[in-house]
């Protein structure tokens, strides 16, 4: 039995502890945990006590020596929620784990992680809890990360439990199986998808089987999975995908400065984030998801959740993610925030992406349980096809609208002099007094009005939608009244003073040049 006397985790003495400057966040090493080997079947615990304080590092690291000839390793930890005054932020402790390759960054060590969404987990040669990557449990350190996300005044007082299973593999590590980079498709077309979906491989509570199936009934084309800070889910997507529905691979990196998915990256890609802002670290691992053939798209950017606002920039973004989840006040600023940066493209006149460029929006559902609805809302896009590379051009061109749901379409494009025209993400080349006409057709969205924005703000307004949820505006404008303009579907407010909630909105046109 280790005791926290054995390891000297309380929180008296961790300034005895090795405390090691990665280059990144600060991380605490705790004493090394250590087995024997035993005889075939036999099974060895330890556990260790201790107390995290206030201030403690980002990823406190507890080092397991594992002999030869062991064939599984199982992790339990339970942590003490506090009694804090109101306004003041309780215990919360994540966990994860790293073979004897190592913690460094980057991740080769990296054998899983579930946050705090579990109080066990297993890893062995055939299998392993979902969140963690089968294979052989080999010789040499392994550790247990534990990452106090928030600590309680009185500090975070918690217990780690290790068993190890002495013996032979019970079975191969299964291969891999990945879902296909395509789809049947209609061609260039319009294509539904959403790319910011929880399975039971992180905080979800669905299988994917069951995401499948709710991303059928919903209408969707394509979707992308997005599980905390693993990949572990990857294999497990093969049989979900299928003719009528694209499969693209993916992961929610989630740092404590924000979160940001990792849009269609190569199966088994995996993406490190044990790093903040003042880091520097996030240009490198944003050129790794590109890589890997993924897009980079901030997640949430506004949410009020504890390390979920986007601290780290624009910079390196392919598109963000306006919309998260049911319409609430952190999106309206959101789309707030991203309009205003359509003012600086406006005036660059440029083109293509790349620095100066404009930043591309959608909307996901970030859905992780009942009664989260896959597909609420949605990215719907203009491809050449329906395969990986088609969605992701579309969606970093801005060829892209959002809605709320399946029934909600839009049409939004600009037609100036000799009846030259342009759709979303497009720029429509006029003179600057040029007359330009901005035609929006809508259908789904019974009682909503329609809106049009410039970088002057809303310049136009409808009338509320029949009950057959369709109808349009004509709308005649100049590039030098409007530098772009894009729509918004607005549902009746229901709070005075303040706009009601989206149906829909799209990327903008840009107007001149």
């Amino acid at each position: 039995m280790c005791t926290e006397a054995d390891h000297g985790a309380g929180r008296e003495d961790l300034g005895r502890r090795a405390l090691l400057v990665t280059g990144a966040a600060t991380a605490l090493t705790l004493g090394t945990m250590s087995f024997a080997g035993a005889a075939e079947g036999a099974r060895s615990t330890r556990t260790l006590t201790g107390t995290l304080p206030p201030g403690a590092p980002d990823y406190v690291y507890l080092p397991v020596e594992v002999p030869r000839g062991v064939r599984e390793i199982r992790v339990a930890y339970a942590y003490t929620k506090a009694t804090v005054p109101a306004g003041t932020q309780n215990n919360a402790l994540d966990i994860g784990v790293f073979d004897e390759r190592g913690t460094a960054l980057g991740g080769d060590g990296f054998r899983g992680w579930s946050g705090g969404a579990r109080t066990e987990f297993f890893v062995r040669a055939d299998d392993a809890t979902p969140g963690y990557l089968p294979g052989p449990v080999r010789a040499g350190t392994w550790h247990v990360a534990l990452a106090p996300y928030t600590v309680a005044p009185d500090g975070l007082p918690y217990t780690v439990t290790v068993t190890l299973t002495h013996g032979r593999d019970t079975g191969p590590a299964p291969e891999p199986r990945y879902p296909p980079r395509r789809a049947r498709g209609r061609g260039r077309a319009w294509y539904r998808g959403d790319c910011h979906l929880h399975s039971w491989h992180s905080d979800g509570r669905r299988t994917p089987a069951e995401i499948g199936a709710l991303a059928r009934a919903a209408g969707l084309d394509f979707l992308c999975t997005s599980d905390h800070n693993t990949h572990s889910a990857h294999p497990h997507w093969a049989d979900v995908a299928g003719d009528d529905l694209l499969v693209m691979l993916g992961e929610e990196i989630t740092t404590r400065n924000g979160h940001v998915l990792a849009l269609g990256t190569d199966p088994g890609t995996f993406v490190d984030w044990r790093y903040r802002a003042r880091d520097n670290r996030w240009a490198a691992y944003a050129g790794r998801i590109r890589r890997a053939g993924g897009l980079v798209v901030p997640a949430h950017p506004h949410a009020t959740c504890v390390g979920c606002g986007w601290k780290f920039g624009f910079g390196e973004a392919d598109a963000v993610e306006v919309w998260n989840g049911p319409y609430t006040a952190d999106d309206e600023v959101s789309l707030a925030e991203w309009d205003n940066t359509l003012v600086a493209y406006a005036r660059s006149r440029g083109g293509g992406r790349g620095p100066g460029s404009w930043l591309p929006a959608m909307g996901n559902s970030d859905a992780h349980r009942d009664p989260d609805r896959v597909g609420g809302p949605q990215t719907v896009v203009l491809a050449d096809d329906l395969t990986r590379d088609a969605i992701q051009a579309g969606i970093r061109a801005g060829h892209a609208y959002v809605a709320e749901s399946a029934e909600v379409t839009v049409r939004l494009t600009a037609t100036g002099g000799g009846g030259r025209t342009a759709g979303l993400g497009e720029r429509l080349r006029a003179d600057a007094g040029g007359p330009v006409t901005v035609d929006l057709e809508v259908r789904g969205a019974p009682g909503c009005t329609l809106h049009l924005v410039t970088d002057q703000g809303t310049l136009f307004t409808s009338a509320a939608l029949p009950g057959s949820g369709a109808g349009g505006a004509r709308w005649v404008t100049t590039p030098a009244r409007a530098a772009y303009v894009r729509a918004e579907v607005r549902h009746p407010a229901t709070v005075p003073g303040l706009p009601g909630a989206l149906a829909a909105f799209t990327n903008p046109v840009f107007l001149g040049g």
